[in-house]
């Protein structure tokens, strides 16, 4: 077997998770489906029933997927991950409401891709990269550590600090993103985000997460803003009032991707890190269905190896090049490379 393909597949054995069931709160009654362990792959079929183990004399039964009316049996198209599955039982002059858990899987596997690396630049080897973007062709990024973060712009191609503020030493610094003329900047633990203006790095405001877990990547589409926490769910904010409006679990066919990191948004599609696996999933921001993989591990090998070396992370595209470029964490190199699907 090809190293390369050897590296893939082992790439694939660790982020591809596999799913069980959840179970329902006692009451009267419990969902039955006919999904082996309440897992359906996304346009199959699934079919209801009511467990009713006390004979209770039931009139009727509603069954609602995430809040809409189904049938006993339907085709399950929706976003991906965790989905509730309700009814609503009438007996007698009582009704009551109970809830089950499907896993809604991915219908097809990923692509595999690789890459060619075109060019190899100069990277700051005490930069603990958690962020990274291209605006106007030049290269912003964010660091972390407590007493190290901090937000920058660079000339990628002699990786010269053209602009550089610290953070203080009680915030992580962890992605960033630029849409119109101001910059995004996550930390990680402190339930803080930072509003920036992308020509001055001026402070000019800031937000706080809601239901996120943690601060951990984040991108945008020219209109909304993406934001990962370490778990399989990336999050969309709204950028007036920074509520988390919406989020996708990310799945494969075979069971949820964890541990998403930094995101870059690259023609309709969201390119995230896995932390510590050195490689990068392609996500469908609709559904989150993992579309490809990209397995960069082979990269760590050729960057100097150091006692603080650590994984791979940070991507940006540049729309100059239409390339990508990825880093790691105290990497003192940046690679630009172009992807494709791997035969």
């Amino acid at each position: 077997m090809p190293f390369s393909k050897f590296l893939t597949i082992t790439f694939l054995s660790f982020i591809l998770w596999t799913c069980g069931g959840t179970g329902t709160d006692k009451t009267n009654f419990s969902i039955h489906t006919d999904a082996e362990k309440n897992t359906v792959h996304y346009g199959s079929s699934i079919r209801l029933s009511l467990k009713n183990p006390k004979k209770l004399d039931v009139t009727s039964v509603t069954y609602y997927f995430n809040g809409k009316e189904v049938t006993e049996s339907f085709e399950v198209l929706s976003k991906l991950g965790e989905q509730t599955v309700t009814a609503t039982v009438n007996y007698g002059d009582v009704s009551e409401e109970i809830t089950a858990k499907i896993i809604v899987l991915n219908n097809e596997p990923p692509k595999i891709y690789s890459y060619k690396i075109i060019n190899e630049y100069p990277h700051d080897i005490k930069s603990y990269t958690q962020g990274l973007e291209f605006h106007n062709g030049e290269l912003y990024e964010s660091t972390g550590q407590y007493g190290e973060s901090k937000l920058r712009k660079v000339d990628y191609k002699t990786g010269e600090v053209l602009k550089n503020i610290d953070l203080t030493n009680q915030y992580f610094g962890e992605g960033l993103t630029i849409l119109g003329d101001k910059l995004y900047q996550l930390t990680w633990r402190e339930n803080t985000g930072f509003i920036y203006d992308v020509n001055t790095f001026e402070k000019t405001g800031s937000f706080k997460y809601g239901k996120s877990k943690e601060g951990w990547g984040l991108c945008n589409d020219g209109t909304s803003l993406y934001k990962s926490d370490g778990t399989d769910k990336i999050w969309t904010l709204d950028t007036n009032d920074f509520t988390e409006k919406d989020h996708i679990q990310v799945y494969t066919n075979n069971g949820k991707i964890p541990s998403l990191n930094e995101l870059e948004w690259i023609d309709g599609k969201i390119f995230a890190n896995i932390y510590q696996r050195n490689g990068v999933v392609i996500i469908n921001p609709k559904s989150g269905a993992v579309e490809g993989v990209i397995d960069f591990s082979p990269l760590k090998e050729k960057v100097t190896q150091h006692r603080e070396l650590d994984v791979l992370n940070g991507i940006a595209y540049n729309p100059n090049t239409k390339t990508i470029f990825v880093t790691g964490k105290d990497w003192d190199k940046l690679f630009e490379v172009e992807v494709y699907v791997q035969d």
